[in-house]
C-alpha cells in the first residue's frame, strides 16, 4: 500500500515564509545596491560635465536612488505574486522583468530630454535591472 505523507500546515507556511523572506531581503538589498550604482552613474556623469535634465530642469539628487529602490520594491511584489500564482515563478519573473525593463526605455524618450540624458537614464535602467532581477530570480522556484 502506498502512503503519502502530508506535512503539517504550519511547516508548509513556515517554509513559504522563509522563501518569501529570502527574496524580499534579497530584493531590498539589491535595490540598495542598484540605488548606489545609479547614483554613482549620475555622479560620474556630473563629474564629466554632462547635465542630466529634461525640459530645462535637472533631476533631484536623490531621484535616481529613489527610483531604483521603488523598482526593487515592485520586483519584490511581482515575485510574491508569481511565487503564489505562476507554474514557473522564476521563468515568469525573468520574462516579465525583461519586458518591463524594455518598456522602461519609453518614458525617458517622452520627457523632453536630450539624447545624452535619455541614453544615461536608459543605462541606469539596465544597470538597476541587472542588479535586482537576478538577486530576486535566483530565490524563486523554477
Amino acid at each position: 500500500m502506498n502512503t503519502t505523507t502530508i506535512p503539517p500546515m504550519s511547516e508548509t507556511l513556515a517554509d513559504q515564509g522563509s522563501v518569501s523572506a529570502r527574496y524580499v531581503r534579497a530584493g531590498l538589498v539589491a535595490g540598495g545596491v542598484a540605488a548606489a550604482a545609479t547614483s554613482a552613474i549620475a555622479i560620474v556623469v556630473d563629474q564629466l560635465g554632462l547635465t542630466l535634465e529634461a525640459q530645462g530642469k535637472g533631476f533631484p539628487a536623490l531621484a535616481f536612488a529613489q527610483v531604483s529602490l521603488f523598482g526593487a520594491i515592485i520586483g519584490v511584489v511581482l515575485a510574491a505574486v508569481l511565487a503564489r500564482k505562476a507554474r514557473t515563478p522564476r521563468h515568469t519573473f525573468v520574462v516579465t522583468t525583461v519586458v518591463l525593463t524594455v518598456l522602461s526605455f519609453v518614458p525617458p524618450v517622452l520627457i523632453g530630454a536630450g539624447v545624452g540624458t535619455v541614453l544615461v537614464l536608459e543605462l541606469m535602467h539596465v544597470v538597476a535591472a541587472l542588479i535586482v532581477v537576478p538577486a530576486i530570480a535566483r530565490r524563486l522556484a523554477e
